[in-house]
């Protein structure tokens, strides 16, 4: 009997230690971030939206740019990092509010992504060839964008200083996707896009044959585009490069589409140029798992520059 004790306080002492560890060495917290709930109406999602705030934010009257951030578990935190790094505290980079978009709860991000940042249900014909899909639900795009416009969009207006003229969307890949399809179809959502290796090649490319229907009487885009890809996300021998999609070509392809549709006009009063702004660029040395970084740092760096001169540290 003394054994058969002493064999389950041995194995019970990992769980107690784990118990203890857990007390004395509590999870690490972001400073000046807030977390709400904000399940979505016109579905059974759930989500949440995470706030950070820089350290300027409140101290003056002042209302900062806002960005909002697709794939919020991975890209939050990191934009966080590099505006508080590289930004210098506004001087190579604006203070700015950020607003992390996360996964619905209950959905693993596969899952969550596939299905909220994409434009039609792959999976409801049959498999065309070549095609690989590892979600289990696409389409729901036209869902989570009434969200963000009528949801998400106005709590942060109505709930934090920021400037109402001054939204950025950023999305990388399903989330590039995405800010192409507002880009097309509500471009009044965002003031800004910075929109990284979009997935444009997402059921046989449907977006861009979207962007092909455009005529200059379509509907003005009145926004900044900043367009990114990376240097291997193009098809061409090599271990890095893409094998099966280029997303190079297809975002040129992309902004010469939307170049083509929109007729530039100029403000009669001021003389500034009024409509799309739009120019890509292709980061050199970067693959699509590499390139959010110093794609992100990039574009901050070119959207919202600081009082200056740059400091290079």
């Amino acid at each position: 009997m003394k054994f058969w004790a002493l064999i389950l306080v041995l194995c019970c002492q990992p769980l107690l230690a784990l118990e203890s560890a857990a007390e004395q060495f509590p999870a690490l917290e972001l400073a000046n971030t807030h977390v709400h709930q904000l399940p979505a109406k016109n579905s059974d999602r759930q989500y949440e939206v995470w706030i950070d705030l820089p350290a300027s934010y409140g101290k003056s009257a002042k209302k900062l740019p806002v960005l909002f951030v697709t794939d919020a578990n991975y890209a939050f935190p990191l934009i966080r990092s590099i505006r508080n790094r590289l930004g210098a505290n506004g001087q190579n980079i604006e203070d700015f509010v950020i607003v992390g978009l996360s996964y619905a709860k209950g959905y693993t991000p596969i899952n969550s992504r596939s299905f909220d940042y994409t434009p039609t249900d792959v999976l409801a014909r049959p498999k065309k060839p070549g095609e690989s899909y590892g979600g289990d639900a696409y389409g729901g795009s036209a869902l989570y964008i009434e969200y963000l416009r009528q949801q998400v969009i106005p709590f942060v207006l109505k709930n934090y200083q920021v400037d109402p003229k001054r939204k950025v969307f950023v999305g990388h890949s399903y989330g590039g996707l995405l800010g192409a399809e507002l880009l097309l179809r509500y471009p009044d959502s965002f003031d800004s896009y910075i929109i990284s290796s979009p997935s444009l090649w997402f059921d046989k490319k449907h977006l861009m044959k979207l962007a092909e229907t455009r005529s200059k009487k379509s509907p003005a885009i009145n926004a900044t585009a900043l367009l990114y890809a990376a240097e291997f996300e193009q098809i061409k021998p090599g271990a890095r490069y893409s094998t099966e999609v280029d997303i190079v070509a297809d975002l040129l392809k992309f902004e010469q589409l939307l170049k083509a549709s929109t007729t530039p006009a100029v403000n009669a009063k001021t003389s500034a140029q009024q409509g799309l702004q739009i120019k890509s660029k292709i980061i050199a040395d970067e693959d699509h798992l590499s390139v959010f970084p110093s794609m992100i740092s990039r574009a901050l760096v070119e959207l919202l520059p600081g009082y200056g001169p740059y400091n290079p540290g």
